[in-house]
């Protein structure tokens, strides 16, 4: 490999037919001369522009017409000819300056076009100056190098992450991974399941109790996942009826006067709460706008008077403190039923953290933009994060999130789009430039990613994700390769 040309941070490199070389490898272009070497990453592979190689292919290339005889190549040139036209122009793009020292980031450098020796680098020795403690390490997968990607999970601490790619390429697979990682480690974890995807987490891959079934803790809005009004505070009830029910503020403030009424006098029920609207001195479009949300309320199941059937989320969340994942599945409700449900959620881990109940949590939401309201988005990064929570956001359409939330994210798990809108989406990602994503992203196989930002110590690795044996949900049903005779479940 020959250096050959440099504009900004892209380097460009001449690589012949012998020398090996795949989109997403490193490359280190030593300089003798000073003992300090550029680390590049390949983000594209050309063939090496030939001056006069146009001419010549056309004259080679029509078979037809071919001159019938002997060639004679007393020098033999032909074999060095095609060596130099299947020579490559290797796209590259600098990630850090080599010393013996290590990567440094804030650095430049010029090597020289005569001495500088290139050749390729592993992961190994990209992450060899920053030893993670062996204990908080994370088996991501293997490597286009066949080695194994070993992360410190402690980068998702107080990060804001998101894994993205088109439907299909793994994106819930490696959010189990980390999930399961975390929990090992005995981070708490909460989990918006809205297709019933991580409900197997605690089984493996046939059906059994797995060494996790202990710590993972399913919820079923309705069924096993209800709150008494005494389990709830006024201001989490606020936020059900304010951001989620959409009332307006003149109502909002009546509710409070009926609630701390309530309160008082020791009748905070369902029932109660009905009634003491219905009897409320105040003007009728109020009140009909707090019965309108009341029938709302008492429709989701979520709310119970009896306390025997009361399982609160705060119990569950207590039990994961040591290490456990809460999913609250989300698959049979109704649209406004998932907003009351999120809004209740989010409220009561923020009551927790603020009182110091719980230390922190790691929120992942599979498509929250279906339910998670406009003005969450820089609320769950600002000040929840402030709070405690560390989000991860799972989505096949990049562009439901907002530029901002890109520009903060921390990590990125970047799988296949072919879309080109999708790709300009995420190319506003801070931690990468948009050429690099625009390029390997475009050509990752199936079950492949690339992984950006800290948890990476900022070097984009393109990684093949390692499977996992926990029973697998969330599968599309297919008619045709269907294991399950329907005429059977039907007469069952």
């Amino acid at each position: 490999m020959r250096l050959y040309k440099k504009e900004g941070s892209t380097i460009q490199i001449i690589s012949f037919p012998s020398e090996r070389v795949n989109k997403g490898d490193y490359l280190v272009i030593a300089d003798s001369s000073t003992g300090k070497g550029i680390i590049v990453q390949v983000v594209e592979i050309q063939y090496a522009n030939i001056p006069g190689f146009l001419e010549e292919l056309l004259r080679s290339c029509n078979d037809d017409y071919s001159i019938q005889g002997e060639d004679v190549d007393p020098f033999e040139m032909s074999n060095h000819i095609r060596y130099i036209q299947d020579a490559h122009l290797l796209i590259c793009k600098i990630r850090a300056v080599y010393s013996n020292k290590g990567p440094v980031f804030a650095s430049s450098l010029l090597p020289s076009r005569s001495r500088a020796k290139i050749k390729k680098i592993s992961t190994e020795r990209l992450f060899a100056q920053k030893k993670p403690n062996i204990k908080y390490l994370a088996n991501l997968g293997e490597t286009t190098e066949k080695n194994q990607l070993e992360v410190d999970i402690r980068a998702l601490d107080g990060s804001l992450n998101i894994i993205t790619g088109k439907k299909g390429t793994g994106k819930s697979h490696i959010s189990k991974l980390l999930t399961l990682s975390l929990v090992s480690q005995g981070a708490p974890v909460v989990i918006l399941d809205l297709n019933s995807e991580y409900t197997g987490l605690g089984q493996d891959s046939d059906g059994k109790p797995n060494r996790f079934h202990k710590q993972i803790h399913i919820l079923t809005p309705g069924h096993n996942l209800k709150v008494t009004l005494k389990q709830l505070k006024l201001g989490v009830m606020t936020s059900i009826l304010v951001n989620a029910l959409n009332l307006p503020g003149t109502s909002a403030r009546e509710f409070r006067r009926i609630w701390r009424f309530l309160e008082q006098n020791g009748n905070l029920t369902m029932q109660d709460l009905g009634s003491a609207i219905k009897s409320w001195k105040c003007n009728q479009h109020v009140r009909d706008a707090l019965f309108s949300r009341y029938y709302t309320i008492l429709g989701s199941g979520l709310f119970t008077d009896d306390p025997m059937q009361a399982i609160s989320l705060e119990d569950s969340l207590k039990k994961s403190r040591v290490g456990g994942a809460v999913v609250i599945d989300l698959r049979d409700t109704s649209t406004i039923d998932r907003l009351i449900v999120v809004e209740y959620v989010l409220g009561k881990i923020v009551e927790l953290l603020s009182r110091w109940k719980l230390k922190a949590i790691f929120l992942f939401a599979e498509e929250a933009h279906l339910y998670l309201r406009e003005t969450y988005w820089d609320d769950i990064v600002t000040r929840m994060r402030h709070f405690g929570v560390f989000t991860t956001f799972i989505t096949n359409q990049p562009d439901t999130i907002r530029e901002n939330i890109y520009r903060q994210a921390d990590n990125l798990f970047l799988f296949n789009f072919t879309n080109e809108h999708d790709l300009e989406t995420i190319s506003r990602a801070s931690k990468v430039d948009a050429e690099t994503i625009k390029s390997i992203a475009h050509d990752l196989p199936l079950h492949h990613c690339v992984v950006l930002g800290n948890i990476v110590n900022d070097f984009p690795i393109v990684v093949k994700v390692r499977k996992l044996d926990v029973y697998a949900k969330g599968h599309t049903r297919l008619f045709f390769s269907s294991k399950t005779n329907f005429r059977e479940v039907i007469q069952q």
